[in-house]
């Protein structure tokens, strides 16, 4: 009987070890999730009359492509330009409401990194109209029409929103729509009646050549209650035609309908959205009277409205780039513009096919085609 407690003594101490050594054994190890990987940000620079289509093509592209977020910008055009160009922005899409910006801005302009220019492609993708916008409320609504508009916008108590020509192309566009529309209606002083006294500085025309030039000088100031107002883009109108602040604004057409607004269709030697009419358009120029731009002379001649999108050579991310602009041109692209009002050149135009990227190149015929 007096081995029995060593005995079990033994059997207890057999048992604590096992118990110490199963403690030493570290159990296998959980699986560790792997990390979230975070999704690349495509940053594009639109034209502002682009904003409300390109918002839903973003929603419908990341809902293909949950890897990317796009991030969208508006701006005029020309200030779109110059976020790359001047300011050296990273951006991976820039898509302009005057495609000839793109190639004057970006072809001849160069990366300091690289030395490459910014960038040597752009696709004419979509087109539009001018129109003189307005609401219910604007001065004179139940009066304006498309033979006394011209007449009305210079009542003295008529409100006139301009995009700044300095700014936005359709700033500009809307210059030569007043230069133009002297002609159409045989009425000699339009543009100066809508113009002149209304701004500090003003903006002066000349004849030379069989075409008007329009000078627009470095500061373009309203002189107040003048009646004219004028805003860095033609998007920035919209609020004050809404509030009541404008009684009328030029605007593009897909921009006037996707606000509701009530609009005039003008004759199409001055909208600038025939193609059959480019003889006509060609007949006015704008120039800005003073060094704009870093590479070009700052001349912009009127044209068929053709909107441009290109990749930047220093785009972040070139194939995703290039993949939502493929997107644009595709069947759902085309869609999400002509449900926004916006129509689409086709097929979509390139002036240089040769350094399109791979998933484009079927998507846009050569320009001169």
């Amino acid at each position: 009987m007096a081995q029995q407690p060593r005995a079990l003594a033994r059997l207890a101490g057999l048992a604590l070890a096992s118990l110490l050594l199963a403690g030493c054994v570290q159990p296998p190890a959980a699986a560790v999730p792997a990390a979230k990987q975070e999704p690349v940000t495509l940053r594009v620079l639109m034209a502002g009359s682009l904003i409300q289509p390109f918002d839903d093509l973003e929603a419908a592209f990341e809902q293909i492509h949950p890897e990317v977020d796009v991030v969208m910008e508006g701006h005029g055009s020309i200030q779109v330009i110059r976020h790359v160009t001047e300011l050296r922005e990273l951006v991976d899409v820039v898509a302009s409401a005057d495609y000839a910006l793109l190639p004057a801005l970006m072809y001849h302009s160069t990366d300091p990194e690289t030395g490459q220019p910014y960038a040597d492609w752009t696709i004419q993708f979509a087109t539009n109209r001018l129109t003189l916008t307005y609401t219910d409320r604007s001065l004179y609504a139940d009066e304006i029409n498309a033979s006394n508009w011209h007449e009305v916008i210079n009542r003295p108590d008529v409100r006139l929103g301009l995009p700044d020509p300095r700014f936005d192309a359709a700033g500009y566009r809307g210059l030569m729509l007043l230069q133009l529309a002297e002609d159409y209606y045989d009425a000699p002083h339009i543009f100066e009646d809508t113009l002149q006294g209304r701004l500090r500085r003003p903006v002066r025309t000349y004849y030379e050549d069989g075409r008007w030039t329009i000078v627009v000088p470095e500061i373009v100031q309203p002189v107040p209650d003048s009646g004219l107002i004028v805003r860095g883009s033609s998007i920035q109108l919209i609020a004050l035609l809404e509030s009541g602040d404008l009684d009328y604004a030029f605007e593009y057409e897909s921009v006037s309908r996707q606000h509701g607004f009530n609009y005039l269709t003008l004759a199409d030697e001055l909208n600038m959205g025939s193609e059959a009419q480019a003889d006509t358009y060609d007949q006015v120029e704008v120039r800005l009277d003073f060094q704009r731009f870093q590479s070009i002379t700052p001349v912009f001649g009127g044209e068929f409205i053709a909107y441009g999108i290109t990749v930047p050579s220093n785009a972040p991310h070139p194939e995703q780039a290039a993949e939502l602009v493929a997107f644009l041109l595709g069947p759902e692209g085309q869609q999400i513009m002509t449900t926004n009002y916006h129509p689409m050149i086709t097929p979509p135009r390139v002036d240089h096919p040769e350094p399109l990227p791979d998933v484009l190149r079927d998507l846009a015929v050569p320009k001169d085609e």
